[in-house]
């Protein structure tokens, strides 16, 4: 790849001044709105779900009594999606069935904000679906459905143009090629000719075979583990991958560069995190932050959207790693074929600015949650000096559900219930303490002295207080049951209470000095 390729892809798409970091990138991506050309195999993901009490009479397998049926956009689809929610402008480019499935598939695209004028409809095709059939939160079987194979020669010219049309003005180019075969023949070799002409545009790859797209150079691809290892399959000094799975990637840093022909590869590794590797500089790696991954779906497709996005805003690769793992890490505790949005990246990411939900955003982020299966739980307080006490109640309701919102008094509000002296800390900074803690997923402040009108907005699963409370002592208890909602009390640490830290300090403080 030329220079001139790797020097215009660092190019920021907002002010020139500014250096992009962690914090700053989930707003400046909405801001400057980079425009993405996506161009990939299109699928539809079903999720069924239901539980099972029972064995058919006709083989020893078990009924499912459905009671749940959930559709997301899937492989490049997932991509241009979470692309489109992290605020870039997107234009998606395949074809799908001219189908039901199909045209679902369209319209829930173009509904987030995806221009989905570049993909085509084979007349009598089917669009490639998998759907998975889930019995009591477990994955039973994966069924795979739709036409699959080369395009046809006229299809493959409807692909072309649409590419062709799709990529003026765009900053970016992502190929997602899952081995439908959709991509190959004619199609590749005029992506070939689209980057080869267009020197400014950042080009990733993200491939089962990586080796059938090195003649694009890619800027970035983003294999996985089995990715990478097919990759160097074709290295006669690859050992495998070993214990240290970061490590073997690192080692195999010149074959992956030499192999890919891509300027930097970056190896997700699931619960291990990603290792970037770059032409000219040092690997670095990324820390995932370990969930259940059993529900989860499209957990690449959001990292590779996240990295295409900070690149194409100027991010310099560790920058744009970390937060597309932060993306990554949003989707993996979710439900299902998920996306990453803005406010999602945001109250993950940011530490010292406004950490803080308001109520708006928060119902609609709870009700998202709970259309994708996921069990809320809900508690609040003061938490004016965050103690032992404090973080092992909040443990405690974290293991309740899926979800855990904590809402936290209005410093008006503290002062009304504890006095004028209170609180030591301020809202802003009591917000940014609760959302660094593992357990906590969105934190939100509250003006009333009780969080009732907010329980009432969001109709939580699981209302949980600590243990010196007892149900029936909570005004709290007849709203939550009244929706059909559940109140929890939770082991208390006893010995541990923000006032009778406060006083011990105080009490130091006035002791005269001997």
């Amino acid at each position: 790849m030329s220079d001139e390729r790797s020097g215009a892809a660092a190019t920021p798409a907002g002010p020139a001044s500014e250096e992009p970091t962690v914090e700053r990138l989930p707003a400046l991506i909405r801001e400057s709105a980079p425009l993405v050309l996506v161009v990939g195999d299109l699928l539809l993901d079903r999720w069924w779900r239901g539980g099972s009490a029972r064995l058919s009479r006709e083989a020893p397998a078990p009924v499912v009594d459905l009671v749940d049926r959930t559709d997301a956009p899937g492989g490049a689809a997932n991509t241009a999606m979470n692309l489109a929610a992290l605020g870039a402008r997107v234009r998606l480019v395949g074809a799908v069935g001219d189908d039901e499935s199909g045209g679902q598939l369209c319209a829930t695209l173009s509904a987030a904000g995806v221009d989905v004028s570049g993909v085509i409809r084979r007349p009598g095709g089917s669009t490639v679906t998998k759907t998975r059939i889930m019995a009591d939160d477990q994955v039973l079987v994966r069924v795979d459905d739709g036409d699959r194979g080369r395009a046809s020669a006229e299809e493959e010219g409807l692909l072309a143009d649409a590419i062709e049309a799709a990529v003026d003005g765009a900053q970016a180019l992502v190929v997602c090629d899952y081995g439908s075969g959709v991509l190959h023949g004619e199609v590749g070799g005029h992506l070939e000719s689209v980057v080869a002409a267009r020197p400014g545009l950042l080009t990733v790859v993200d491939a089962h075979d990586l080796a059938r797209w090195r003649s694009l150079s890619p800027d970035i691809v983003t294999p996985n583990e089995a990715e990478a290892a097919l990759l160097l399959r074709h290295a006669r000094s690859w050992p495998g991958v070993g214990p240290d799975r970061i490590a073997s990637f690192v080692a195999a840093s010149d074959d992956l560069l030499t192999l890919s022909a891509a300027t930097t590869v970056v190896v997700t590794l699931d619960r291990d995190g990603t290792v970037a590797i770059g032409r000219d500089s040092e690997p670095f790696a990324t820390l995932a932050h370990p969930a259940a991954e059993k529900f989860a779906s499209g957990a690449g497709d959001t990292f590779t959207a996240a990295l295409t996005a900070a690149v194409a805003c100027g991010a310099a690769m560790p920058v744009a790693t970390t937060i597309a793992q932060h993306a990554a890490d949003v989707v993996v505790g979710r439900f299902g074929t998920a996306v990453c949005s803005t406010s999602d990246l945001e109250a993950r990411v940011s530490l010292d600015g406004p950490v803080a939900v308001d109520a708006e955003d928060l119902a609609a982020i709870v009700a998202d949650e709970r259309r994708d299966g996921r069990r809320v739980v809900f508690t609040n307080g003061c938490f004016d000096v965050l103690h032992r006490g404090h973080t092992s109640y909040l443990r405690q309701a974290k293991a309740l559900g899926d979800l855990l919102v904590v809402a936290i008094n209005s410093d008006e509000s503290v002062r009304r219930l504890k006095g004028p002296e209170r609180p030591i800390n301020p809202a802003a900074d009591r917000a940014a303490v609760l959302a660094s803690l593992e357990c906590v997923d969105l934190v939100t402040v509250f003006e009333t002295d009780t969080p009732i009108p907010l329980l009432e907005r969001l109709e939580p699963d699981v209302y949980v207080k600590g243990g010196d409370y007892s149900p029936e002592m909570l005004e709290e208890t007849t709203v939550v049951r009244a929706y059909g909602g559940d109140v929890r009390i939770v082991d208390y640490v006893s010995a541990h209470s923000t006032t009778s830290m406060v006083e011990r300090i105080r009490s130091r403080r006035e002791d005269p000095v001997p």
